[in-house]
């Protein structure tokens, strides 16, 4: 639990210098529990504090990163159970397998296309998990290299033979890839080596239990950068396991749980898999290991992860901004719409599908829908005028003309006002704007 800012209070020299930035200790203890200063601002405060207090003040799942530079990817530092009481902060990873046995080459093709645009969003597969399948460590190390070389993704090494492993791992190391896996029988070897090239590694139990005694005698090694798997596969017990693991460390602040975690999947259809993997996604693997490379599998686990990481206090927005769609010229006509992303961009594909050239204005509304923004005083007249003055729709059409949603029509007569322009009043749906175009503009 966070540290109140009595308790952190407590820890300081109470000196009340002002060195901080605020005038008493007090009100120094007071911003650091509301996030809004940091303990090094005080410049008098003991090491033993400090180290006491940053401690206690750390988020439960620590921070971890895989990959380096532009494949770097960010794992835990959550602080939640329920995206309701406050974001998740650090998008799950998807990883697709390749096999060290497989054609290399083709796989990293079909990687790079494992990018995806949808409204307005972009998606991307984050990570490539190899498999030392052929038991060949050159074969490993090459695999491994051609990835590296080959993609933006950051790199997951699987391998049971230590020395293959290092071969790879020794060729990339300057990529940082997450080293899979310590076990009971390996942990002390498999840790010597994620020290020695300074590497994340994956510590994998036979049950939690086993789990924490690892993740306990890892740590006492020095090797603090760890991902976490229970051993399980089957669907039910990993739910389980992933669930326990955050309860643990986000309400207990259980520290050997207080990691990212990995899940495999393990079912042999690529549906079934894709819907295993959205399980894990939503409690609470960190990073999830897939065999299919199909982007209509992907599309849809990539969506939801979207969705799930967004701040669901904030609307998902475009920005305020005219759009052309279409090749349009001074007669096109101009849609109002609101700023709310799923409104605008059905509102784009049915502009689009009417064959007008037209311009869509998203007013800037908060994030809000037409109705809600209507409703709440956000789309009215003054802030369509503002968004035309700021989008110099006059200098782009040479008509002072503009379509209302019909849903807000009423706004009809205030919205004249406000802009001096004329209103047509549109369709109530954005389904009935293709023919509308057609009837007032083909």
């Amino acid at each position: 639990m966070a540290l109140t800012g009595l308790e952190i209070f407590k820890q300081l020299p109470k000196k009340n210098t002002g060195d901080c930035g605020f005038p008493t200790c007090l009100a120094f203890a007071m911003a650091v529990a509301a996030g809004k200063s940091s303990l090094d601002k005080c410049p008098h405060i003991t090491e033993e504090a400090k180290e006491t207090l940053g401690a206690a003040a750390a988020p439960p799942i620590k921070l971890v990163k895989v990959g380096a530079g532009n494949t770097e990817v960010e794992l835990g530092d959550e602080t939640e159970l329920f995206r309701h009481d406050k974001r998740f902060f650090h998008p799950t990873a998807i990883a697709v397998l390749i096999k060290d046995t497989d054609d290399v080459a083709a796989k990293l093709e079909n990687f790079k296309e494992l990018e995806f645009d949808r409204v307005g969003l972009h998606y991307r597969t984050d990570m490539v998990a190899l498999t030392n399948d052929s038991g060949d460590s050159s074969k490993f190390k090459a695999a491994a290299e051609a990835i590296v070389a080959g993609s933006k993704a950051a790199l997951i090494l699987i391998s049971e033979d230590l020395a293959a492993m290092e071969s790879a791992v020794a060729a990339v190391a300057g990529s940082k890839p997450l080293l899979y896996a310590a076990e009971s029988h390996n942990y002390e070897a498999m840790t010597a080596l994620a020290q020695k090239y300074q590497c994340p590694l994956a510590v994998k139990g036979e049950g939690l239990a086993e789990l924490a005694e690892l993740v306990e005698k890892i740590t006492k090694l020095g090797q603090k950068d760890l991902v976490l798997d229970s051993g399980s596969r089957a669907t039910s017990q990993v739910l389980a396991d992933l669930t326990q693991i955050r309860r643990l460390a986000v309400k207990k602040r259980f520290r050997p749980f207080g990691y990212p975690t990995i899940a495999f999947t393990s079912k042999e259809d690529a549906l079934e898999e894709v819907v295993q993997a959205g399980v894990y996604l939503s409690k609470y693997a960190s990073i999830i290991v897939l065999k299919t490379d199909k982007k209509e599998t992907l599309l849809p686990l990539e969506s939801w992860r979207q969705n799930l990481f967004t701040d669901p206090q904030k609307p998902i927005q475009v920005e305020s901004k005219a759009v052309a769609v279409g090749e349009v010229t001074p007669e096109s006509p101009v849609y109002i719409t609101t700023n709310f992303s799923l409104t605008y961009y059905i509102v784009e594909g049915e502009v689009e599908s009417s064959k007008v050239p037209s311009y869509i204005l998203p007013v800037n509304t908060d994030g809000t829908s037409v109705l809600t923004a209507w409703a709440a005083g956000k789309l009215a007249g003054e802030s369509i005028a503002k968004a035309l003055k700021e989008n110099d729709m006059e200098s782009k059409v040479n008509h002072k003309t503009l379509i209302l949603p019909g849903y807000v029509a009423v706004l009809s007569g205030s919205t004249e006002e406000a802009t001096g322009w004329n209103v047509k009043v549109g369709p109530r749906e954005a389904s009935g704007i293709t023919k509308f175009a057609k009837e007032n503009y083909a």
